[in-house]
């Protein structure tokens, strides 16, 4: 069965997370044999044009000392095979469309993206 996970939120963990929770679900299922895909749309666009570690977060005297690497997330899922694609109209509504992609991140337009639910049994959308 094949899943295309599509993830329109950035940048939504919490202080005690360390990676973006679906990033990280996706990698999990992969590992296990999962056969995915993954389309970044919405704000989620950021992380296709994202190249450095999230800052460490102080609150108080509290220090997230395990900040997200979403690049080496995406790397990582473009590395085991996951497609990962970024929907080019979303790059472009946020002034990200004349930024490289990560490697391996592939742009879709926005008029394409049938074809990527097509090729899906399931979609999940995050």
């Amino acid at each position: 069965m094949k899943v295309l996970q599509v993830i329109d939120q950035a940048y939504r963990t919490t202080t005690e997370e360390q990676d973006d929770t679906i990033l990280w679900l996706t990698q999990s299922m992969r590992g296990a044999g999962g056969d995915l895909m993954v389309l970044l749309s919405g704000h989620g666009v950021h992380y296709a044009i994202s190249r450095e570690r999230q800052p460490a977060l102080t609150l108080g005297t509290w220090r997230q000392t395990q900040p997200a690497e979403l690049p080496r997330d995406i790397a990582n899922l473009v590395e085991s095979g996951v497609p990962v694609y970024a929907i080019q109209d979303d790059l472009e509504e946020r002034g990200l469309g004349g930024l490289a992609l990560q490697n391996g991140v592939r742009p879709v337009a926005r008029i394409a993206v049938a074809e990527l639910y097509e090729q899906a049994d399931q979609v999940w959308h995050w």
